[in-house]
């Protein structure tokens, strides 16, 4: 398969990343808003808990289905029909008279989230050269640490100046423009693969899922994904606690202070992975896995640090250098996924790593630790034992990775992915 003009991979690379920022926005808003909607609704704790698993249950069991579909006929489509549904319900949420409403706009955003999630990051790097697919793939990622923080920057700000309505309004709308623009992708020239070989039917999506399993790279790059999110998936809830239990920051000041810590590491780690696994890549074919996992080796124990110094600043220091290696596996991680599947499969690919990872990783982790913390005692001590438990399995991410380098160059050769 030729890659696409220079020019036009940018604009694709530019427009989707544009799209994905967006995508983070409208996921995390719901956050900086609840506080306000449970007022305004009169939602319980748990009815207000249960909208953040709205979205994830949806996201997560419609991402298979909609994988399936979009390598057969084609991902476009779906990457406008996704970002189309999920601005609807976005701006739908703040027309939610009660709790009911509320869900089912929850639920479509992961309908329309899945969606782009499953299709989006092969489309992306279909359209540039193997050894710099890294690279783009980190570009492509900083959507997760710098989405994330504007939405719950956004979300306090408009929430604050013009009500939790119309900061759904003003967040969901802009998403139909960029809708529009979407309109002038074109699904790159693609070999015919594997993926067209069965009549689509229930029986032949299970057999194709079951498939992807068997390539030893794939199973292994998405078990350390599934350990990375349920670490950091557990931390993002926790930690703002942690510092305000810790040092006495009020919420605000906490969830500030960690935000802008992640946004900051989280996009430099992105960055320097990407660039780092291309470079490696010169030198070792298995570049995306080495660096992958030495970035959870040396992640591990700076959290540790982290949780036992006795000073704020030094604290958020070790964190920003923990969550900076953390993230250095952002772009090589999918780009593993791209190179060990067949051109045919790379959205079902996606869809089953969304799946698993979440299934396995933050669906569960922040309960978990939650719990754990109660068991320990709570208060900062019960706390800290809980994340510093929390924090193990990011040695498990690090196995994997190194496990997977093993398959990957046996892996790579058999697939159709250039």
């Amino acid at each position: 398969m030729d890659q696409a003009p220079a020019r036009t991979a940018r604009q694709v690379l530019a427009l989707l990343l544009a799209v994905n920022l967006l995508n983070y926005v409208d996921r995390q808003i719901l956050s900086a808003l609840l506080p306000a909607i449970q007022r305004d609704l009169a939602l319980s704790d748990a009815q207000a808990g249960s909208l953040a698993s709205a979205f994830m249950v949806v996201y997560m069991l419609a991402a298979l289905p909609i994988g399936y579909v979009a390598d057969r006929w084609g991902r476009p489509f779906w990457i406008r029909f996704g970002l189309g549904l999920w601005s609807l319900a976005t701006a739908a949420s703040g027309l939610a008279r009660g709790f009911a409403g509320i869900f089912a706009a929850r639920a479509a955003v992961g309908i329309g989230e899945s969606c782009y999630g499953a299709v989006s990051p092969a489309f992306v790097a279909e359209h540039f050269p193997p050894e710099r697919r890294g690279r783009i793939l980190a570009y492509f990622s900083l959507a997760i640490p710098v989405g994330s923080a504007l939405g719950y920057i956004l979300g306090g700000a408009l929430g604050q100046a013009w009500g939790w309505r119309h900061a759904f309004f003003a967040v969901g709308l802009p998403g139909l423009a960029l809708m529009l623009l979407c309109l002038r992708l074109k699904e790159p020239a693609r070999a015919p693969g594997p993926a067209q070989e069965e009549k689509p039917s229930p029986a032949a999506a299970v057999r194709s899922y079951v498939s992807l399993f068997r390539v030893p790279s794939f199973a292994y790059v998405t078990l350390a994904g599934a350990a990375m999110t349920f670490t950091l998936g557990g931390f993002a809830i926790w930690m703002p606690t942690f510092f305000h239990r810790r040092w006495g920051l009020s919420l605000s000041e906490a969830g500030t202070l960690f935000g802008g810590v992640t946004v900051a590491a989280g996009a430099l780690g992105s960055l320097a992975g990407g660039w780092l696994a291309d470079w490696a890549l010169r030198r070792t074919s298995r570049a995306y896995f080495l660096v992958s996992g030495l970035g959870f080796v040396a992640g591990l124990p700076l959290i540790a640090v982290a949780l036992a110094l006795p000073g704020l600043r030094p604290a958020a220091a070790a964190i920003f250098l923990a969550e900076f290696f953390l993230f250095l596996n952002m772009g090589p991680i999918n780009a593993v996924i791209v190179a060990v599947t067949d051109l045919r499969s790379h959205s079902m690919a996606f869809a089953a790593n969304i799946l698993v990872i979440h299934a396995l990783g933050d669906a569960f982790s922040p309960t978990l630790m939650g719990a754990a913390s109660d068991l320990w005692g709570g208060g900062q001590a019960g706390l800290t034992k809980a994340l510093l438990a929390g924090s193990t399995p990011l040695a498990l991410a690090a196995l994997f990775c190194f496990l997977g380098m093993r398959h990957y160059d046996a892996d790579s050769r058999r697939t159709s992915h250039v």
